[in-house]
């Protein structure tokens, strides 16, 4: 932190706020515009995703 921050007048101040949720984890992943332009939610990434899973294993099935 910077000398100039004057931490005292900050309001609502709670050390350790986020602590839990930063031990949890987190899963963000930053699509590109191009990427976000063709998925309008999280449901149709995780549902293009797995349907990728699934042609991708099916390839690997098929080579054995």
């Amino acid at each position: 932190m910077r000398p100039e921050y004057d931490l005292s007048q900050l309001k609502g101040k709670v050390r350790g706020k986020y602590v839990e949720r930063y031990r949890a984890g987190t899963n963000l992943i930053l699509l590109e515009s191009d990427v976000q332009a063709a998925f309008p939610d999280a449901e149709a990434v995780n549902e293009a995703l797995r349907m990728l899973m699934k042609v991708a294993r099916r390839q690997v099935q098929e080579k054995i």
